[in-house]
């Protein structure tokens, strides 16, 4: 129990000295790990029943050989392929926006500088430290937040594009 405290004051210092922009991050962090890990779920749980019964479908079709045929087959892959993309590109969309909202968290540092200088002078470079930390912070936990989602979701990309393959493969045209 001490350690999660321990834990949790060391987060909060870290805001505090960050600002409050970090919570905007840690939000925008929160819900692309949040659908990432619901994309892994579906690709290691969900889809593969779905492929199975895709296929089962497919095999018990009399006529697998007309245009028809394809054009059915092309259907269910194309059906196969929405849900396997899907929420690919809110995925996406948050990766892009976490260094955008580390650089909001730049400027509001950069202007508490500014207005500690206008109303103290350059004299005290204590409080000019803590504007430029608060300046510097943000961005850091924006660029980091968007490298881990980067990987990972390029990582769900390549998979959504194997059970893709997996499941063209599957269904053989004749």
């Amino acid at each position: 129990m001490l350690a999660l405290i321990g834990v949790w004051e060391s987060v909060r210092e870290f805001i505090a000295t960050g600002g409050n922009v970090l919570y905007f991050v840690a939000l925008a962090l929160f819900f692309m790990w949040s659908l990432m890990i619901e994309r892994y779920w579906f690709y290691t749980t969900v889809f593969p029943k779905e492929k199975k019964q895709i296929v089962e479908d497919w095999k018990s079709r009399i006529d697998t050989s007309s245009w028809y045929a394809y054009r059915i087959r092309d259907a269910w892959i194309s059906r196969a392929n929405d849900k396997l993309n899907e929420r690919m590109l809110i995925i996406r969309t948050l990766v892009a926006i976490c260094p955008l909202i580390g650089l909001l968290g730049t400027v509001t540092g950069m202007i508490n500088v500014f207005e500690t200088m206008s109303t103290q002078g350059t004299g005290n470079p204590r409080l000019m430290a803590a504007g430029i930390s608060m300046a510097t912070i943000p961005t850091m936990a924006g660029m980091v937040a968007a490298l881990s989602g980067l990987f990972f979701s390029s990582r769900l990309e390549a998979k959504a594009k194997m059970h893709k393959e997996s499941l063209i493969d599957s269904l053989p045209r004749q």
